[in-house]
Formats: C-alpha cells, structure tokens, sequence
C-alpha cells in the first residue's frame, strides 16, 4: 500500500476546531466559525444528432461559495470596518463604496492538536456580501452574541508551503 503522508504515525483525521484567519498581514481575533469552502462547476449536457441516445458530459462554469465568519460581539470593529467598504451608511455620494481595497485576499489555517500548522488556503478576491452586527437579542437566552460576515471570493488554492509537521513525542518521567 503507498504511502502518502509525510508522518507515518499519524492515522487520525485532523480536527475542526483549531484555525485561525488572517487579512491585511494581520489574524483577525475571536473567530470562532468559518464556513466550508466549497466550489461547484456546472455540468453542461450535449448530445449530437448522430449519437445514439445518450449525452456526453462536460465540466462548465465553475462557482466558489461564499464563506461565513461568526466571532462574538466586543469592541473589536475588523468585521464592521471591511463591511463599511462596500457600503458606508451616511458616507455622502460618490463615497459611498472603498472601490480602491473592498476586495482583500485570506488566509485561513488550519493546526493541529499540538498547535502545529498542518494546512492553509489563499482565499482570493474576498468582499463583504452580508454583514450581521447583532445578533437577535433575547432577555430569556443564555448565549454569546454574535457577528458575522459572509465573504464573496474568486477562488482559493492549498497553500503548498504548509507542510504535514511532525507530530510531538512527550515522554513521562518516571515516579
């Protein structure tokens, strides 16, 4: 059987829930969810006449989704500043969208248990589509308050330079 990690001891999938995102050379704080990212390509259909009754098929358009961030309300306003570039309430005609830098390329990595980098994507040409400031407020509830963002892209690619680290051995030492 070939092998084809680069760490032979490591059978376990890798977890979901250590990651961090960076835009503008900066990670950006308290993001505790980021959506799938996920590309679709169009199936087109075609059949010549000559053809017995089937259709041959091949790849068309293909489109990326957008993806969410949620992270809880503070006074950090990362995700209310790059929403205010598409659309700015109040800016005055004609400064109403930042056309210059509303688009903004992301990373988002991914790590491992130990902390380690394991594997990372260039999100490209990223803009703010939907921006949630608060969250439905409920007297009654017992929750974090939440904003989000949902970020239009043009593709993302692996980042090739996030190589699979080698895990950490701990040894204990005798009692």
């Amino acid at each position: 059987m070939a092998q084809f990690s680069v760490n032979a001891n490591r059978f376990d999938p890798y977890k979901n829930f250590k990651f961090r995102i960076k835009w503008d050379g900066r990670y950006v704080a308290g993001v505790s969810k980021i959506g799938a990212l996920k590309r679709t390509t169009e199936v087109i259909e075609h059949r010549e006449g000559g053809d017995p009754s089937t259709v041959r098929r091949m790849p068309g358009q293909t489109k990326y989704d957008a993806i969410t961030l949620e992270r809880g309300v503070t006074h950090d306003r990362e995700f209310e500043r790059w929403a205010n570039k598409v659309w700015n309430f109040g800016a005055g005609l004609g400064s109403e969208v930042s056309l210059a830098d509303f688009r903004k390329p992301v990373i988002i990595e991914m790590y491992n248990e130990a902390g380690q980098l394991v594997t990372a994507y260039n999100v490209y040409r990223c803009w703010v589509s939907e921006f949630q400031a608060l969250p439905e407020l409920d007297a009654s509830a017992n929750a974090v308050a939440i904003e989000m963002i949902k970020l239009e892209n043009e593709g993302w690619e692996r980042d090739e330079s996030a190589v699979e680290p080698s895990e950490p051995s701990f040894t204990i030492p005798p009692a």
